[in-house]
């Protein structure tokens, strides 16, 4: 049935293109300018990439931000090449490049072209996962990587879980979980119980825990900091006498919160033991494997999991170690029935009760945002099209470069190493010899400054035990030892002419 003035469905498109604001509206009138214009965006982007010859300018807030307030939002530009021409001032061209083999600061990892390719198609036809009657198939697939993902973790038949835009909003969602969980194990008033509920974890772990017992109405000191071995790993012996503590004051553990890969040191809790003090306690385990996920595709190194599979949930960002652009996370959940305390109803979206018969699924119910992007499309043709065991082969990479970076750091006198990771970071420091020692932790934070400025290399720094550090992450398979070695030259050099001026001369080393 046809609608009158309206072509019948299938009738050949209207010939010509549309003026005015809908020209710009992708629509079957418009999909060959779509082609061009794209085509000219990945063409300017290649180019860029292609000749990027290290991993940022230096450029300063100061003096990029008057490029960027100079634009008039008010006033468009003529074609699609001066908006690119412009982008190339106020982005392009000053951008963190995180595929150069000297990008070596924070979790960013260089990208799978077969992720862009879904990312291209996931924007153009910008399915909402939030309803079936937003995204069809989307929803099948993603429910399909879930599948594929509880099973590599081993979590069973009744897991379930759901695609986030984080490891921050999984572990904010897996708390959540463990405070009803806890809620409606007991009898005891919700506005009794919250201020006794309590989160256990290691010293090492991630922020977002403590700001998701914040943002979950918990006490100031809910998040109980457990002390770490020489390898930066939760003591087991530390958390079982926690958990007795805890209960010996009259306190509910509503979760503990094991890490697979600490954002520091790349450490991984010993999860069997942990998962013993859990079952023995009666309490909820959480794993954060935001970092640590790409294991679960390595073949080498699976087994340096063990355990996770005894987590009743866990965070994974693809993002991070399977090499996708961001956002690509999931929570999972070993038993679905958990996921039923992030479920609210709409009469318009998802209404309750539903029509007789009707078992749409909505993946809203388990999902804490409502609108949400098709994200596991790329990781659904990256596996496609690599494959789990090259992803996996790719991580494994980094790996191997970083115990390489360990090292090399481990034999240099120039340098101190605080311990030798099991994924791909190195926490070291530059140090001064002799009286000049006490100006350590102003060195490595100078040389981190002026290697940034210097756009020849990115690094990241951090604190252990109150002292200044550096901390390399290598998550790019194309970075050598050389190249390694080479930023470890530089970083001596800066660190080195800072001490000697300060120490001679009294004279600072200003940066830029």
């Amino acid at each position: 049935m046809s609608i009158p003035g309206r072509p019948a469905p299938d009738a050949a498109p209207a010939t010509g293109t549309p003026a005015g604001p809908r020209a710009h509206l992708l629509t079957n009138g418009t999909a060959e300018q779509y082609r061009r214009v794209l085509a000219e965006g990945i063409d300017r982007v290649s180019a860029r990439i292609a000749r990027t010859d290290r991993p940022f300018t230096g450029v300063t807030p100061a003096a990029l931000e008057p490029t960027v307030a100079a634009v008039d939002l008010d006033r468009p530009l003529a074609d699609p090449a001066a908006a690119l021409d412009e982008l190339e001032d106020v982005y392009l061209r000053d951008a963190v490049y995180f595929h150069h083999p000297r990008y070596l600061a924070h979790l960013n990892c260089p990208v799978v072209i077969p992720a862009l390719l879904g990312e291209a198609v996931l924007t153009a036809v910008n399915s909402s996962l939030d309803t079936w009657d937003q995204s069809a198939g989307g929803t099948l697939i993603e429910r399909r990587l879930i599948d594929w993902t509880a099973q590599r973790i081993g979590l069973g038949p009744a897991a379930d879980g759901v695609f986030t835009s984080g490891g921050t909003q999984s572990n904010l969602q897996a708390l959540l979980l463990a405070r009803e969980e806890a809620c409606a194990r007991t009898a005891t008033p919700r506005r009794d119980l919250l201020p006794r509920l309590r989160v256990v974890a290691s010293g090492a772990g991630h922020f977002s825990v403590q700001k998701a017992a914040t943002l979950l109405g918990l006490d100031a000191d809910a998040v109980i900091a457990l002390p770490t071995d020489a390898t930066r790993r939760m003591c087991p012996d530390a958390l079982r006498a926690e958990l007795a503590r805890c209960h010996a004051d009259g306190l509910t553990v509503m979760a503990v919160v094991a890490t697979a890969g600490t954002t520091d040191f790349g450490s991984i809790d010993p999860l069997d033991a942990i998962a013993d003090r859990c079952a023995a306690a009666g309490v909820r385990l959480h794993v954060d494997a935001a970092y640590g996920c790409g294991l679960l595709v390595s073949p080498t190194r699976r087994h340096l999991l063990a355990g996770i599979e005894r987590a009743d949930s866990v965070t994974v960002d693809y993002h991070k170690s399977f090499f996708q652009p961001v956002s690509s996370s999931a929570l999972l959940v070993r038993d679905g029935e958990a996921l039923r305390h992030a479920t609210y109803h709409a009469d318009y979206l998802n209404p309750a009760p539903r029509p007789t018969g009707e078992q749409l699924p909505n993946q809203v119910d388990k999902s804490l945002q409502t609108t949400r992007r098709f994200d596991a499309l790329k990781l659904w043709l990256t596996l496609r099209m690599m494959g789990p065991d090259a992803v996996g082969s790719l991580f494994d990479e980094v790996i191997d470069r970083a115990d390489g970076a360990w090292r090399l750091l481990a034999g240099d006198p120039r340098f101190e190493v605080v311990t030798r990771s099991a994924l791909s970071t190195v926490v070291f420091r530059y140090l001064p010899t002799g009286p000049a020692d006490a100006l350590a932790d102003d060195a490595n934070r100078y040389a981190r400054r002026a290697l940034a400025a210097s756009g020849a290399a990115v690094v990241a720094g951090t604190k252990v035990d109150g002292r200044q550090y550096l901390k390399f992450t290598l998550l790019n398979p194309e970075t050598t030892l050389d190249d390694v070695a080479h930023v470890v030259d530089l970083i001596a050099e800066h660190a080195g002419r800072y001490v000697h001026e300060r120490a001679t001369a009294g004279i600072p080393c200003p940066v830029g």
